[in-house]
């Protein structure tokens, strides 16, 4: 179980070669499967229902994927409980030490080895808070969509599935299926974003693009330039279109944060308002769906990443 040859690749990265590889057409359906089996290089026959694939591919390898697995993690619960306790939780480095019940200090120590391993990525405020003690601690993210899934799923039903029993992990899965994706989705639009913006920006280049959080707000996406100059930006994927309250409540959290924003973006996955798209222009940027499936143009096999772990 390794990681592909160059490195902890983007998350881009791995969704292009996931895309090119599995031929997938459909954006929505490309991120669904992504989020479960992205970063291995597997091939995955989309045509097939995702429980159906998770069935095949997964719970009948358990014990072979566990195996090569505890390899990597020393079969050590405390590192399997804090895998669980990023991929279930608010991704809070402190939240992780309250769930697992571990000091700070041996907390930290087991953060180190998961990075150092290459299950974890740091992923930092892009700003730090006004007043320093409304100041939260960093968030982490996996590197492969296939670990979290894992560790938010799998991992954490083992016994049953041992024993051949599939029911708690089928429970478990459709608990947590409709939202399972939206931190992909949260990634790739960073990703778009910093992609897209380049040209635009090239007198005043971005230097950080992430979010915000401190104790008392939390803001999606924070893009932050060379000379400064912010861009403040939500995500939203309720059935609802974003509409206009949607974009004053971000200022107000902006207001609040005391930043001093100079510009909004709004994703939205279903449509926005006919009021908020009146807004539209230079202070304000909407993305859909149609802009986020801009990410797989053009791909080919130079797309294709190179993967020495066991193919399942």
């Amino acid at each position: 179980m390794s990681n592909p040859s160059n490195s902890q690749p983007t998350l881009l990265k791995q969704f292009r070669s996931f895309c090119y590889q599995n031929n997938a057409t459909d954006f929505k359906e490309a991120i669904e499967y992504f989020a479960v089996f992205g970063g291995m290089g597997w091939t995955v026959d989309m045509s097939k229902p995702l429980e159906t694939l998770i069935e095949e591919k997964v719970l009948s390898n358990y014990r072979y994927i566990h195996g090569d697995l505890t390899k990597i993690t020393h079969s050590k619960p405390s590192y399997h409980a804090m895998l669980t306790a990023i991929a279930t939780g608010d991704r809070r480095e402190h939240s992780a030490f309250k769930k697992v019940n571990i000091g700070r200090e041996e907390g930290e120590e087991v953060i180190d080895f998961l990075i150092k391993d290459g299950f974890l990525v740091f992923d930092k405020s892009v700003e730090k808070p006004v007043n320093e003690k409304d100041g939260i601690s960093d968030k982490l993210l996996f590197v492969t969509p296939f670990m979290r899934f894992w560790f938010a799923v799998i991992s954490p039903t083992y016994k049953s599935i041992k024993e051949g029993d599939y029911a708690e992990v089928k429970e478990r899965w459709a608990k947590m299926k409709s939202g399972f994706s939206t931190l992909i989705y949260d990634q790739l639009i960073l990703e778009l974003l910093q992609q897209g913006l380049k040209d635009t920006f090239e007198g005043d280049p971005i230097v950080s693009i992430g979010g915000y959080w401190d104790r008392n707000v939390e803001i999606d996406i924070l893009i932050k330039r060379k000379s400064g100059t912010l861009i403040a930006g939500l995500t939203k994927y309720a059935k609802s279109k974003a509409s206009k309250s949607d974009l004053t409540k971000l200022k107000e959290k902006c207001k609040q944060a005391e930043l001093p924003v100079e510009s909004f973006i709004i994703f939205s996955k279903n449509k926005f308002s006919s009021e908020l798209k009146k807004e539209k222009g230079e202070k304000l940027q909407l993305l859909s769906l149609r802009n986020l499936a801009a990410l797989l143009s053009n791909l080919n096999e130079k797309d294709l990443l190179i993967y020495s772990n066991k193919k399942y």
